[in-house]
């Protein structure tokens, strides 16, 4: 793997997006910015990121950019579905296929194993990615035992809205104002920022304090594993209580935090792929409506450098000085040893 130098300017640190990061907890950043000339590549994907502030502090932000150096938004501007492409990176026709075996992008927000709670900054301009912060304080998911961080790549399709407007016919809830959230059960451990194409898989609905919170499972298109995997049954056969650690995880990772247990629609039970890329279609229809004005945006920030129809599209030089505004990249802070300690619920 070629791994040449890093590119500097004024608009802070560059790195290009490739494969996983070895992690341990929440670390992965920082072992990153701790190498002075470190520059990943990976083939045909289309974007790098740009750090800026400090990991592990409030002022972290993750910034994207196309191949061409573009800044973009990562919930707006990065398209749902992937492209399938040629040799030489030219997009390669595309094949009449079922709907259910499109594959889709996914911005890797949390890598597995780690507790960081990185997300899209949804109200921010651009979208950066950044860490959660609660009354003031930056949020970590607890290690419930005996599950460390996250279980798998944590993230988001881009394009994608839950609309808290919209009612979901079967649990009754609205949505919970954030693009869909993913979880890919690979066998690479991701990196903040990463783009991979995922194979959907099947969904969950969990129903966060009142308000519907889709769980995509999908899995790398590029994982050894994702020709064997097809559907949410082939999951169930071949990884024995994977799925229902998932479950587990996602019911009880707020208790530590004083929080009750969260709830799910379809008694916990997973849905196929096909009602999974329903809902997908679904949230990616509201996102248009969204970023068209067509609806109450509930504070989302919809600066894009895009999307043709929409009236928040803003120049170049616009999305340079909302990168530029952010602080420069600096060392991170340390992280407290509370976030290494067991909880048992």
């Amino acid at each position: 793997m070629m791994r040449p130098p890093l590119l500097r300017s004024s608009l802070g640190r560059l790195v290009t997006i490739f494969g996983s990061f070895s992690a341990s907890r929440n670390k992965l950043v920082t072992q990153a910015a701790a190498v002075p000339h470190l520059f990943y590549f990976r083939k045909n994907m289309h974007y790098q990121t740009e750090e800026r502030g400090h990991p592990h502090s409030p002022d972290y932000r993750i910034y994207f950019k196309t191949k061409e150096g573009k800044y973009i938004s990562p919930f707006h501007d990065i398209p749902h579905q992937a492209e399938k492409e040629k040799d030489d990176g030219v997009p390669a026709k595309k094949p009449k296929q079922n709907e259910s075996e499109v594959l889709f992008n996914m911005v890797v927000e949390v890598p597995r194993w780690s507790n960081a709670k990185m997300e899209i900054a949804t109200k921010e301009p651009l979208n950066p990615i950044k860490q959660d912060v609660k009354k003031g304080k930056l949020r970590y998911v607890a290690n419930i035992f005996p599950h460390k961080g996250y279980i798998w790549n944590y993230g988001a399709i881009p394009q994608t809205w839950e609309d808290p407007n919209h009612t979901d016919e079967e649990t009754k809830c609205c949505g919970d104002n954030d693009p869909i959230d993913v979880c890919e059960i690979g066998t690479l451990v991701c990196s903040p920022g990463q783009v991979i194409q995922v194979k959907v898989l099947g969904i969950l609905a969990m129903i966060d304090e009142g308000e519907m919170d889709w769980k995509v499972i999908a899995i790398n298109a590029e994982d050894p594993d994702a020709m064997n995997l097809n559907n949410i049954e082939d999951v169930r056969k071949s990884r024995p209580g994977h799925l229902e650690a998932t479950v587990d995880w996602f019911r009880k990772y707020k208790v530590p935090d004083g929080k009750p247990e969260n709830q799910f629609g379809f008694n916990g039970q997973f849905k196929d792929k096909d009602f999974a890329v329903k809902i997908i279609k679904s949230t990616h229809e509201h996102w248009r409506a969204l970023v068209q004005k067509q609806t109450n945006g509930a504070g989302i920030e919809c600066i894009n450098t895009s999307c043709c129809e929409s009236p928040f599209n803003c120049s170049s030089e616009e999305a340079i000085g909302v990168v530029k505004s952010a602080p420069t990249f600096g060392s991170s802070h340390t992280v407290s040893p509370e976030v290494d300690k067991w909880y048992f619920v």
